[in-house]
């Protein structure tokens, strides 16, 4: 796999799912939204709105390419991307839960950084 092309077009396409799925099932006061930034490679599953007169805003899911690997920045889903990365073939050493404090990514299966 060509992690240069293939890494951004891979979490583009399962994020977009989600973000799919989600507003399938939405409350219409709440946008759920991806934001892309190829150029740097960041990809934000946001979500935008209004709830019992309470402002939403938050990600759901920050993933960004860095050093030829997926960067987990915040994950909210029930299952977690990783486990949407693995299915699709991506090595555990090309994936960072960087929502983990560094000195506690040893004690994960995935990647330590670099």
């Amino acid at each position: 796999m060509d992690k240069l092309t293939e890494y951004p077009k891979l979490i583009k396409r399962i994020l977009t799912e989600y973000v799919e799925l989600s507003n399938r099932n939405s409350n219409l006061d709440i946008e759920t939204f991806l934001i892309v930034d190829e150029e740097k490679s960041h990809y934000i599953w946001m979500n935008l709105g209004w709830q019992n007169k309470e402002r939403v805003s938050g990600m759901t899911v920050y993933v960004r390419i860095r050093k030829d690997k997926f960067w987990i920045e915040e994950d909210w889903t029930e299952n977690g991307i990783a486990t949407d990365l693995i299915r699709e073939g991506v090595p555990k050493e090309d994936i960072v839960l960087a929502f983990h404090e560094p000195k506690m990514r040893q004690y994960t299966e995935f990647a330590v950084a670099s």
